[in-house]
């Protein structure tokens, strides 16, 4: 990078100013006159038939509007389907609305549409709907199980996906070894918890036929292709906005029943219709994730060299497989990430999907594999501890070497390059392992429960078209688009197809755009999460947006700086390769002349003395697809002392070094790796979605449900290498996930350590009080150390 790049430099982000103050526009604060406002009417039931449904009484209400059922818009919504090539794949239909039966508590089954929420909300209670419980089975091995009641009668089995890999001889390899190790694993259901809870508002222009739907979503141009495939508009009448979002992580990246019902019902009622989820209806409803059972086992020789890998992935997707992505996403990710970043060349994995009467799964930050990095990373320290090695020399025995990239892992998929080995050395030496190894000991010495973790993980990012972002699934998420526009007044506009929700789109995406173009940072305008600025767009998930968003960005600005440098040139009477750009502006290298964007475009639009291979536009598209995506990869460690008497988890110091390619904005992406570190915590210690036996949810409240406040969090240590993709245009890799991968392995391997005298691991998260309590209870040991306390 030259010593004017924008790239690489901590720019403090544009979008702060509004965001901080209080000026940001998030769906629900948009203005909308005379707006019918949306109530639902959610199922109390688990998985039962509807047998009565009486409206009468809600629809005479005073400002009440309309009452909406499944019999009342058959004709409006098509239920959504999500599609996927893959093998041994059962689709599910999910309505807009409950048909004859309810699948999960919270399932929508009737909408009124009121002058206000107030009187929307009051007729839901005059309502009668009469439910008869039908059998179901809520644990997934057991509804996995072909004697189990079938969520869907239509379908054959509750087993929605099933999918397997081998490669090399495993069953060789485990007769070779000489140690195994292995154990049954849980990761149990969390969910999203965004700040900003999802809502929607759509607005119809009669006269126009112009639908325009304002939306919290990660994913615009989906929610616009899912209007008009389930609402059956012509795309080119939709228009779908997401505007300032506060919060994704996955839970805004699939197409809701609200979405389409607030679509269909602008439509066919001429009126703006809105809809604001509260907490609960977010913790009923939003789709949730990480709920698996792994049985997994690891083969060893005698010098530590891994051998053979297998494992088995049974996850609980719940009641749908959810739109576009599939009930697969989840549990095959799962199992197609579990070898991780090491040189493993035998390995034997299977996932399956169940059904169960519980809120759909779907992405949720990480996807796979903060699971698939859970269970590994516990089998090597167990392995580590079974042949007598360092958890950190074991990993680095095992780890893939620079010399042998690419290398393809057991499930198929290729890491390019990353830094495996050099990311444990650098977490090692900042971290000052040795030293805390010997600091533990004292510690140990005086009763003190002092815990150290490792986890190395690696994941793909910046997928392009070769790669679906969910195993099978028809759509193109694997390029992005910029439009990339100079006007009279020589202010760049740059669209994307990418949608921001936190994660400083506005602010990375202007310096890629000036550093191709030479333009000032003050003169670029960002647009992102508006369908109608880019001809086809999914928006933001998976790691994505630095890598596909900033290499169109890329393609885009080097075509219009070659296009203004051409006419530059032209009128300075040189040649291109003799004049710079910088801030807004072009150079002659000798003559020091001086041509600013403004007049270069004023020539152009104004057709002043061209020739006419110069009377070109100034804007530009360009469509980025880095075909298979890149490699990122981090270690974490981490230190922690238990309290023996509250078994409360004190997280004393933590490091992490990571991958990320050549980093746009250094103090962006220690933000997405703190935050994501944050929630990695969460699952690790406090998150669980919880379903009593009859299919209730038990954590439908922030009081049930905890997540991380600013005092667990600690104060993160961090290590960029920052070594650039060879894969991807500007060397970047993605960020936005890792800390969801690495927190939760690395955690759950420290607690194990603190334990480890006490004979006791961690193979289930969270690891709350409850459980190392009920882990210890039986251990004299444990109740020796407990007596010295009290």
């Amino acid at each position: 990078m030259n010593s004017d790049s924008k790239i690489g430099q901590s720019v403090l982000r544009r979008e702060d100013l509004r965001l901080l103050t209080g000026r940001g526009q998030y769906t629900d604060d948009h203005p909308v006159r005379q707006a019918l406002h949306l109530a639902v009417l959610r199922s109390p039931a688990a998985y039962a038939r509807i047998i009565r449904l009486d409206v009468s009484a809600a629809r005479a209400m005073p400002g009440v509007f309309t009452v909406v059922t499944a019999e009342d818009i058959h004709d409006w919504i098509a239920p959504m389907v999500a599609p996927s090539k893959m093998l041994h794949y059962q689709p599910t239909q999910m309505p807009a609305l409950a048909v004859d039966v309810v699948r999960y508590v919270g399932e929508p089954v009737v909408v009124v549409a009121a002058v206000d929420r107030y009187r929307a909300e009051d007729a839901l209670e005059a309502i009668q709907l009469e439910l008869e419980p039908l059998d179901a089975e809520h644990d997934p091995e057991r509804a996995a199980a072909e004697q189990a009641p079938i969520l869907h009668p239509e379908l054959s089995s509750n087993v929605l996906v099933s999918r397997e890999f081998v490669r090399g001889d495993p069953t060789q390899g485990f007769a070779d070894a000489d140690h195994t190790v292995g154990g049954r694993f849980r990761f149990r259901r969390k969910t999203p918890v965004a700040l900003e809870n999802r809502a929607c508002f759509a607005e119809f222009d009669a006269g126009r036929r112009q639908l325009r739907l304002t939306s919290s979503t990660q994913v615009p141009g989906i929610v616009k292709d899912a209007i008009a495939e389930f609402v059956r508009l012509p795309g080119i009448q939709i228009t779908v906005i997401a505007p300032d979002v506060g919060g994704g992580f996955g839970g805004k990246t699939s197409v809701y029943p609200e979405e389409l019902l607030v679509s269909a019902l602008a439509v066919k009622l001429g009126r703006t219709v809105k809809w604001t989820g509260d907490r609960m209806e977010d913790l009923l409803a939003t789709s949730q994730a990480f709920d698996e059972v792994v049985d997994a086992e690891l083969a060893v020789a005698a010098d530590g060299s891994i051998l053979a890998l297998r494992a088995k992935v049974t996850g609980d997707v719940g009641a749908y497989s959810i739109y576009p992505w599939t009930a697969g996403i989840e549990p095959v990710q799962a199992i197609s990430f579990m070898p991780g970043p090491y040189r493993i060349t035998n390995y034997q994995g299977s996932a399956r999907a169940v059904a169960t009467p519980k809120a759909p799964a779907g992405p949720y930050r990480g996807v796979g594999r903060p699971i698939s990095t859970f269970v590994m990373e516990r089998l090597m320290d167990m392995a580590a501890a079974r042949v007598g090695l360092d958890p950190v020399v074991f990993r680095q025995k095992n780890l893939i070497n620079p010399d042998e990239f690419p290398f393809r892992t057991g499930s198929g998929i290729v890491w390019d390059r990353s830094a495996f080995q050099e990311g444990i050395a650098a977490a090692a030496l900042r971290f000052d392992y040795d030293h805390r190894r010997r600091e533990q000991q004292r510690a140990r010495e005086t009763g003190r429960l002092v815990g150290i973790g490792v986890a190395s993980y690696a994941e793909l990012t910046g997928i392009g078209s070769r790669i679906s972002a969910s195993p099978g699934m028809p759509i193109n998420t694997g390029t992005d688009t910029c439009c990339l526009t100079l006007d009279s007044t020589g202010r760049l506009t740059a669209a994307f197809g990418c949608a921001s929700h936190g994660q400083g789109h506005e602010t990375i995406l202007a310096q890629v755009v000036a550093d191709a173009t030479g333009a000032c940072l003050d003169d670029i305008t960002i647009v992102v999460g508006d369908t109608s600025a880019v001809p086809y767009s999914t928006g933001s998930y998976a790691s994505r947006s630095a890598v596909l968003s900033g290499g169109a960005a890329l393609k885009a600005g080097r075509e219009l700086r070659e296009r203004l440098l051409n006419v530059a040139a032209h009128a300075m009477q040189t040649t291109p390769d003799q004049c710079d750009v910088l801030d807004s502006t072009v150079i002659h290298r000798q003559t020091n002349e001086r041509l600013s964007f403004h007049t270069i475009a004023r020539r152009v639009y104004t057709q002043v003395n061209l020739p006419e291979e110069l009377r070109v536009e100034l804007s530009v598209s360009a469509v980025y697809d880095p075909v298979f995506g890149t490699t990122s990869s981090a270690t974490h460690m981490v230190q922690v002392e238990i309290d023996p008497v509250t078994l409360a988890v004190e997280i004393q110091a933590y490091v992490v070094a990571e991958d990320c390619g050549q980093m746009i904005n250094p103090m962006l992406v220690e933000g997405q790796i703190r935050g994501a570190v944050a929630q990695g915590i969460g699952a690790a210690l406090f998150e669980e979605v919880f379903y009593d036996e009859t299919g209730q949810l038990q954590t439908a409240s922030l009081a049930d449900y905890l997540v991380p406040s600013a005092p667990e969090v600690p104060n993160l240590e961090i290590v960029h290498l920052d070594t650039q993709s060879p894969s991807t245009l500007g060397g970047f890799r993605g960020v936005g996930e890792g800390g969801t991968i690495g927190a939760p392995a690395a955690i759950a391997n420290a607690i194990s350590d603190a334990l480890s005298g006490f004979g006791v691991g961690i193979q289930e998260l969270p690891a709350t009080p409850q459980r190392l309590f009920e882990s210890l209870q039986s251990c004299e040991a444990y109740q020796s150390l407990l007596a010295s306390h009290s």
